[in-house]
């Protein structure tokens, strides 16, 4: 059984804070749809912010819509702008972080409902936009 279609404005949502100058509008989840097969939102860093190197349980895509990123995948290291993306398999190290003078805002859609976050420098595992998924650095 599955959900109705929904209609989510981001003015009508109420923002999680990830940490000092990180938040995030979470858009479609186990939240708000049933039988979801996919988890969306949009995250701003605001400069000098970052996420810490980790590794999810289910893939995930990046799409970059203001300001300047950069991107951290596996062993390799990627500076993005707007309309620039990443597709992340799961257990894949990476980490994006704000590299610009502007607020960087994406978009980022993972391939399931139950999404977790591994910080590889600690091997905590912690449930994606829980109280325990905030970012420090």
């Amino acid at each position: 059984m599955t959900s109705a279609p929904l209609v989510l404005r981001a003015a009508e949502i109420e923002p999680v804070e990830r940490g000092v100058g990180v938040s995030t509008l979470p858009y479609v989840g186990r939240w708000n749809a049933r039988g979801n097969v996919v988890t969306t939102g949009v995250t701003t860093f605001q400069p000098g912010t970052g996420a810490p190197l980790h590794i999810h349980n289910l893939e995930e895509t990046i799409l970059i819509l203001d300001g300047e990123a950069t991107a951290e995948i596996g062993a390799d290291q990627f500076e993005l702008g707007p309309g620039d993306a990443a597709w992340i398999p799961a257990g894949t190290p990476h980490r994006f972080a704000n590299r610009g003078a502007a607020p960087l805002r994406f978009h980022w859609v993972y391939g399931g409902p139950d999404v977790t976050r591994t910080i590889c420098a600690t091997g905590e595992t912690v449930e994606h936009l829980s109280i325990a998924d905030r970012f420090t650095s």
